[in-house]
C-alpha cells in the first residue's frame, strides 16, 4: 500500500514538473488585438478567433448582423451569436457559417432582438479558450478543435433555458434528434462554389432536450415540435431544463455528414469536459508558438509578439479532412469534386507573398510543402493558379504571386512539387486573362507583352500591375534558372526588367503611362489610386523587389536613393484622394501614423524600411524597423495600423522582431533590421535551433555595432535561409549610436539582379 502511495506521489510530481517545464506562450496572446475596427478606420480588421493553428473552422462571438463583414467590433456591447467562421477580412463575405445563441426566459429568434449585452471585463479571449458572461448571467465558453469546437452554456438559476441555431443568410437544413440530444444539418452560404455545395455539421448535447422546433430567419417564424426544415435561413431551437449547464460538441465537413460525425468523434470524442479540449488546444498552441521563443523584452512586447504570431498562424486554412483510413482528402472548392491529398485556402497572395508565406517556410516547412503541391492541384482542377482563394478562386487584387510562393519554396529546399509543372502553370497565367478578376491570369496581358508595361488609363492600377508582373516574371526566371530550364529563362529574362518602363526620370517616380508612351498629365505623387493600387507614387516607388540596385541606378545612385527614402518620412502626411473620390481607411491610417508618406497599414510599402541596406546606410533600416514596431503595433484592440490581412501585417512584425525581413521572396535571403528582443530562439522542424543573441538590446540600443555568425565576424546586411536551417548563433552587439561604416562592401548588400 505504501509503495502504491509513493508511486502515486512520484507520478504527480513528475507530471507537475513537466507542466512547469512547458512554457505557456498562450497566456501572452490577446485575440481581441485589432478588433476595434470599422469601415472608416481599421485597427486590424480582426475578430477574436478561437481556433487551432491553420484550423479548417474557427469560432467567434458575433456582434454584427448575418452577412455583415464586420463580424465583431470591439466598440459594440451586444452579442447576437457564436459563429463557425472562416472570414479573411471584413471586405470579403464569410462562408459555411452557422451560429449558436443561448437565451433565457423567452424564445426570441430574431437576431436583432435576441442580442444580449456584455462587458469586455467579463470576456476572456485566448487562442484555446473564449469566455463571456452576459448581463443576464448566461456564460458561454468555447475551445477549438481543427474542424469543430467544444462549447459550454451555463444558464442562470430559475430561468427557462434555450439554445438557438441560426442558419445564416442562404440555404440551410436542420434535423433534430430529440432522443439522441443531437442536431445535424448543412449550410450553403458563401461565394464562388459549384451549385449544390454544402457544409455539413453535427451538434451533440450532453443534456436532454426538453422541447424543440425549427424556424426561419427571413420573417422569424417558428414551428414548434418540428424536427426538420430546409430552405432559406432555416434554423433550429432546443430547450433544456432550467438551471442547467450544457456542453455542446460540434464539427463540420465539406464532404459528408458521415465525415462530420467522424471529425467529431476523432477530434472531440475523448474529451469528457470542455477543460479537456481547452488543455489540448493550449498544448497545440504552445507547441506552435514555441517554434519561436523570445526573451529579454517587456511584457507588452512579449504580448505583441505572440499575439501577432498567433494571427500569422491562422491563414491559410486547412481545407482537407482525414478519412476512416487516416488519409487526407478534400472537397475541392475549384471543381466541386472530392480528391485525395491536401488542400489549403482562405488567403490573398497579394498580401501574403511578402511575409506570411516566407515566415511559414521557416517555421512550418512541412505544411508549406503540402501547400505548394496543393496549388498545382488547384491549377489542374480549375485551370488557373490561385491568387485570392476564399475558398474558391476570386482573382482579386493584382499580380500572379503563386509563382513567388513556388520559387521561394524551391530556393529554400522545399521541393515537394514538380517545378516544370509550376513553370507551365505560370506561363499559362502570364500569357492569358482569366474570367474571375484582375489577378486571375494577367490584366492587360497583350499590352504588357507588346509594350513592356500595362498602359494607363486603359487599365486601372496599370503601373502597380506592371511592377508586380515584373517581379513575378523574375520569380519564374529564377525558378527556371535553379532547375536549368533555358526555355523559360529566355522567356522571362527580359520582362523581369519591365519596371524600368514605368519609371519617369524627370520626376524620379514610377508613373502612369498610356499606350502611346506618354506620361499621365498633372502628376502629384500624393495622389492615390489611378495607376496605383491602394496607394500613391510614394508607396509604389519601391516595388522593385527583384532589383533594388537597378532602381538605385535609375534614380541616379545611392545618395539620390537615400534622399528619396528619407523623404518618405519627412514629407507632409497630406492626402490627395485622387480616383477614390474621398478618404478611404488606408488614407486615414497613414495620416494617423504621422510618419510622413509612410503607409504601413497597407502592403505596398511594408518592405521599404529595409531598402537602406542596399545603399550604404543599413543603420537607418535598423532605426526605422524598430520605430515602426514600437509606434504602430501593440496587443490591444487598437493593435494594428490598418488591415491585418490574413497574417501579413502580423508576419511583418514577427520577422522584423527576429531582426530581418523577406524583401525578395524567391531568393532565400532575409534582409537585416534590428531585433526586438535580447534573445530569440527559432526551434526548427529539423530539430536544430537558430539563436539571435543581442544582450545589450533595449529601446535605445537599436543599432548593430558588430555581428558574428557562429563565432565568425559577420558584416553582411542579409542572412540566407540555409544558414538558418543549419542552426547556430547570430550574435549582435547593439549600440545607442549608429555604426556608419559597417556593411558597406558590395558583397554585404542583399540580392539584386543588377550590379
Amino acid at each position: 500500500m505504501k509503495l502504491k502511495l509513493i508511486a502515486s506521489v512520484l507520478c504527480c510530481l513528475v507530471t507537475q514538473n513537466l507542466r512547469a517545464q512547458q512554457k505557456d506562450w498562450v497566456h501572452y496572446v490577446n485575440t481581441l488585438q485589432g478588433t476595434n475596427s470599422k469601415h472608416e478606420l481599421t485597427r486590424g480588421n480582426t475578430y477574436p478567433t478561437t481556433a487551432l493553428p491553420f484550423g479548417m473552422h474557427t469560432w467567434t462571438p458575433q456582434t454584427g448582423r448575418n452577412g455583415d463583414g464586420w463580424k465583431y467590433q470591439y466598440f459594440k456591447d451586444k452579442i447576437r451569436g457564436f459563429q463557425q467562421a472562416h472570414q479573411c477580412s471584413s471586405w470579403t463575405r464569410d462562408y459555411a457559417v452557422f451560429s449558436l445563441m443561448p437565451m433565457v426566459d423567452e424564445l426570441i429568434v430574431n437576431e436583432d432582438k435576441r442580442e444580449t449585452k456584455f462587458s469586455h471585463q467579463d470576456e476572456v479571449a485566448k487562442p484555446n479558450y473564449y469566455k463571456v458572461t452576459f448581463e443576464n448571467d448566461i456564460t458561454t465558453e468555447i475551445s477549438p478543435s481543427e474542424r469543430g469546437a467544444h462549447l459550454r452554456f451555463s444558464y442562470p438559476k430559475g430561468k427557462r433555458s434555450f439554445l438557438i441555431l441560426d442558419g445564416y443568410n442562404r440555404l440551410s437544413g436542420v434535423q433534430i434528434y430529440p432522443k439522441e440530444n443531437k442536431i445535424t444539418g448543412w449550410v450553403n452560404n458563401g461565394e464562388g462554389f459549384k451549385r449544390g455545395w454544402k457544409s455539413y455539421f453535427v451538434i451533440q448535447f450532453d443534456q436532454p432536450i426538453k422541447s424543440y422546433g425549427t424556424w426561419e430567419n427571413k420573417s422569424n417564424t417558428i414551428a414548434k415540435d418540428s424536427i426538420s426544415a430546409e430552405g432559406l435561413g432555416k434554423g433550429a431551437f432546443v430547450q433544456f431544463e432550467s438551471d442547467t449547464k450544457v456542453q455542446v460538441k460540434t464539427a463540420s465537413s465539406y464532404i459528408s455528414l458521415q465525415q462530420a460525425e467522424l471529425n467529431l468523434k476523432r477530434e472531440l470524442g475523448n474529451d469528457k469536459t470542455l477543460e479537456d479540449t481547452k488543455a489540448h488546444a493550449a498544448a497545440v498552441w504552445n507547441k506552435s508558438l514555441g517554434k519561436i521563443e523570445v526573451e529579454g523584452g517587456s511584457k507588452a512586447d512579449m504580448e505583441t509578439f505572440y499575439s501577432c504570431f498567433f494571427r500569422a498562424s491562422l491563414f491559410s486554412r486547412k481545407f482537407y479532412e482525414i478519412n476512416e483510413a487516416g488519409k487526407p482528402y478534400y472537397f475541392s472548392p475549384y471543381d466541386g469534386k472530392v480528391h485525395d491529398g491536401y488542400m489549403f485556402t482562405d488567403t490573398g497572395f497579394w498580401d501574403t507573398f511578402r511575409a506570411q508565406f516566407p515566415l511559414n517556410t521557416l517555421v512550418q516547412p512541412e505544411m508549406h510543402g503540402r501547400y505548394m503541391q496543393a496549388m498545382l492541384d488547384a491549377y489542374e482542377q480549375c485551370g488557373w493558379l490561385p491568387s485570392w482563394s476564399f475558398p474558391s478562386e476570386a482573382g482579386s487584387m493584382i499580380g500572379n504571386h503563386a509563382i513567388s510562393l513556388l520559387t521561394d519554396a524551391w530556393a529554400k529546399g522545399i521541393r515537394t512539387f514538380d517545378p516544370k509543372k509550376a513553370l507551365d502553370a505560370y506561363y499559362h497565367e502570364a500569357m492569358n486573362k482569366g474570367p474571375w478578376g484582375p489577378a486571375n491570369g494577367r490584366d492587360g496581358v497583350t499590352e504588357y507583352n507588346q509594350l513592356g508595361y500595362v498602359p494607363y488609363p486603359k487599365y486601372r492600377e496599370a503601373t502597380a500591375k506592371t511592377l508586380e508582373y515584373a517581379y513575378d516574371d523574375y520569380c519564374a526566371y529564377h525558378l527556371a534558372e535553379m532547375i536549368g530550364d533555358k526555355h523559360y529563362m529566355e522567356l522571362f529574362e527580359k520582362p523581369m526588367y519591365n519596371y524600368k518602363n514605368v519609371y519617369d526620370p524627370s520626376t524620379r517616380f514610377m508613373r502612369g503611362r498610356n499606350d502611346a508612351g506618354k506620361w499621365s498629365p498633372n502628376f502629384d505623387p500624393t495622389e492615390w489610386g489611378g495607376p496605383f493600387t491602394e496607394g500613391n507614387a510614394w508607396h509604389w516607388q519601391w516595388s522593385v523587389f527583384q532589383d533594388t540596385r537597378g532602381l538605385i541606378n535609375l534614380m541616379g545612385g545611392n545618395n539620390n536613393f537615400i534622399a528619396k527614402l528619407d523623404s518618405v518620412f519627412s514629407e507632409p502626411n497630406k492626402v490627395n484622394v485622387g480616383s477614390y473620390g474621398g478618404m478611404i481607411h488606408e488614407m486615414t491610417e497613414m495620416v494617423m501614423a504621422n510618419m510622413g508618406q509612410y503607409a504601413h497599414g497597407n502592403q505596398p510599402i511594408q518592405h521599404m524600411v529595409y531598402l537602406y541596406n542596399y545603399a550604404n546606410q543599413p543603420w537607418k533600416a535598423q532605426f526605422y524597423a524598430r520605430e515602426v514596431m514600437h509606434k504602430l503595433y501593440d496587443a490591444t484592440e487598437n493593435g494594428y495600423p490598418g488591415d491585418e490581412d490574413q497574417g501579413q501585417t502580423s508576419s511583418w512584425y514577427v520577422l522584423s522582431a527576429l531582426g530581418f525581413y523577406s524583401v525578395t521572396p524567391g531568393t532565400g535571403e532575409y534582409v537585416l533590421g534590428s531585433p526586438m528582443f535580447k534573445k530569440t530562439t527559432i526551434n526548427l522542424e529539423n530539430g536544430k535551433k537558430f539563436v539571435i543573441e543581442a544582450p545589450a538590446n533595449n529601446v535605445a540600443n537599436v543599432y548593430i555595432k558588430s555581428a558574428s555568425l557562429n563565432g565568425k565576424n559577420y558584416t553582411k546586411n542579409f542572412i540566407n535561409h540555409n544558414d538558418l536551417l543549419k542552426g547556430g548563433v547570430l550574435k549582435l552587439e547593439m549600440n545607442v549610436k549608429p555604426s556608419l561604416n559597417r556593411g558597406l562592401l558590395e558583397e554585404d548588400k542583399p540580392f539584386s539582379i543588377s550590379k
